[in-house]
Order: structure tokens, then C-alpha cells, then sequence
């Protein structure tokens, strides 16, 4: 374990620790410990529903890269890797290993493109649906009463989406390395997202994909006693879930809670609700990840097994 890691386990540890002190932590327990299954049921098929259709995003998104992944491969690489994301600091390092196991048709570079070119369309998304929420309780007074902060932070977070736009298509014009490498991002994602083709599907895959990671963090809410309409979700739900892409602690633990912590008053709801929530959402998503567990079996299995040596080698061997 390298320094950096151990940091981000002992950042997580710090900011949990502050949380269940804080709040009263034994209060959000209580709301956790009395979880309605069935709502927690709901978010389970939410997050499994996610998780098939990011691996059809990314087949549709290497098939654009003339690369071909099998339906069922697709499936068992992105459950391994959401395995190694949830497991390891940082939350891209089974991401990296995916484009890696997957480099043998078009070559690293285009593995790696399509994958990072899959996960920057959910987070484009996710922005997307914060643009949205924000622009909705703006022009219809009374929705949802937003306090300053929390309009800066959109603010904010959507400039700053604006701002590596901006930057990517500037970046083209650099002399060596850094030129040809944004051009060829630039070409990737025209290739990718925006081709006739491919833009219908695109769309409405992300748009899927994202409806169901907020439902799945509704329903935890849900199942702890918060229920958010859908413009709450919509506004405060991908706040909550962006933390999770900072490489400060172990895939989000401590920033999410303390973002639902802080936003759920918002909606009449108590810090410890939020803390509650989101701790199901944590553990939700955690399990769902678990049949990445069997793909890492079965690759171990399969590095193991004897290769079968040839009828006809061993009769050649025999003949004098």
C-alpha cells in the first residue's frame, strides 16, 4: 500500500469518524437498522440495472473505436471493475484495468480512449441533470428554496464543466504531444458521442443510466424514512454523488455522507436522515458490485486450469 492510499483510507476514517460524532451518529444508525427491505430491494435492481447498461455504453463506445466486446464480457469486466473501484483508493484503477484487458483488438490507446470517453459521458450526464434541476426550481419559484451556497456550488461546478470544455477545444492548437493528443480526444468523442449513429443510443443510454443511479439513492432515502420528490433528486442527489469522483478517501466514503448530511436539511429532512441515506446507498451499491467477485474467481480459475496437451502431440511423442 503506497502512502497516498493509506492517506485516502485514514481521510475516510477521519471524516466518518467526525460524522458519527457530530450527528449523533447512533440516531442515523437507528435509521438504517430500521430500513424498509422492500425500498432497499428497489435501489438493488436500480444499481444492477445501472451497472448492464454502463456495459452496453461502453460496447456501443469501443464499438465506435472498431473495437468488438462480447455482450457477456462486457458485463463480467464492468462488474470486476466496479469490484477493484469500490475496494481500492482513487475509483478508477478497475477502469484502468479494463482498458488494459481489453487492448488486444485496437491497441491500448483506443481501449483506454473508450473507456475514459464511457465514464466522462455518465459524469457529462449527471452534470446535465444538476443543469436541469437548477434551471427548473430558478424559474419555478417555490419548488425547492435553494440557499445561496448551494446556487454558488452549482454555479460553480458547471463553470467549471464549461471552463475543460473550453480548455479541450483550445488545446488542439498546441504545438507537439499535447496538440495531437487533445486532437485526437477531440476526434474520439466526435466518433464516439456525437456520429449519427451513435448519438441516439448515446443519449439514451446515459439518460437511463442516470435515472437509475438517482433512483437508487431515492429509494435509500427512502427506505430511511426521506422521501425526495423528483426535482430533490434531481438537484441534490448528483451534489451528493459527485463527491464520489474526488481521489480523497476509498470510492466517496466520509465526502458522500457529509454532502447528504449538509444538503438534506434542504428538504426538511435532518442531517442524520442524510448520513442514514446515504450510508444505505454506500452499502446498496457495494453489494451490487459483488458478481464482480465470481468474474475474479472465474479469471483465476481459468489463469489455473492445465492446458490439454494435443491427442496428436502425445501420439507423436509415443511413436519411437
Amino acid at each position: 500500500m503506497t502512502k497516498f492510499r493509506a492517506v485516502q483510507i485514514l481521510v475516510a476514517l477521519g471524516v466518518m469518524s467526525l460524522l458519527w460524532f457530530g450527528l449523533a451518529g447512533q440516531q442515523a444508525l437507528r435509521l438504517l437498522a430500521r430500513a424498509d427491505p422492500m425500498w432497499l430491494g428497489a435501489a438493488m435492481l436500480a444499481l444492477t440495472a445501472q451497472t448492464v447498461l454502463s456495459a452496453l455504453r461502453w460496447r456501443l463506445t469501443a464499438r465506435q473505436l472498431d473495437q468488438s466486446i462480447p455482450l457477456t464480457h462486457a458485463i463480467g469486466e464492468y462488474y470486476l471493475a466496479q469490484v477493484v473501484n469500490q475496494s481500492l483508493p482513487g475509483g478508477v484503477l478497475g477502469d484502468a484495468g479494463r482498458a488494459v484487458r481489453a487492448r488486444h483488438q485496437a491497441g491500448l490507446r483506443r481501449a483506454g480512449a473508450a473507456v475514459a470517453i464511457e465514464r466522462l459521458a455518465g459524469q457529462v450526464a449527471l452534470f446535465l441533470v444538476l443543469a436541469s434541476g437548477a434551471l427548473a426550481v430558478t424559474v419555478l419559484p417555490g419548488v425547492l428554496a435553494l440557499p445561496n451556497w448551494v446556487l454558488g456550488l452549482i454555479g460553480t461546478l458547471l463553470a467549471g464543466g464549461l471552463v475543460v470544455v473550453v480548455a479541450l477545444g483550445g488545446a488542439g492548437q498546441l504545438p507537439g504531444r499535447a496538440g495531437t493528443a487533445a486532437r485526437d480526444l477531440r476526434g474520439a468523442l466526435r466518433v464516439t458521442l456525437l456520429a449519427p449513429g451513435a448519438l441516439p443510443r448515446q443519449a439514451a443510454l446515459n439518460l437511463a443510466i442516470t435515472a437509475a443511479n438517482l433512483a437508487a439513492f431515492a429509494f435509500c432515502a427512502r427506505a430511511t424514512g426521506t422521501a425526495l420528490s423528483v426535482t430533490e433528486t434531481a438537484v441534490l442527489v448528483p451534489l451528493i454523488l459527485l463527491t464520489m469522483i474526488l481521489p480523497l478517501t476509498v470510492s466517496g466514503w466520509g465526502l458522500r455522507e457529509g454532502a447528504a448530511a449538509g444538503l438534506f436539511p434542504l428538504v426538511g429532512a435532518s442531517a442524520q436522515a442524510g448520513l442514514a441515506a446515504s450510508l444505505a446507498f454506500g452499502l446498496m451499491f457495494l453489494a451490487s458490485t459483488l458478481p464482480g467477485l465470481l468474474v475474479l474467481l472465474a479469471q483465476r480459475h481459468d489463469r489455473r486450469a492445465p492446458v490439454p496437451v494435443p491427442v496428436s502431440a502425445t501420439t507423436a511423442q509415443a511413436d519411437p
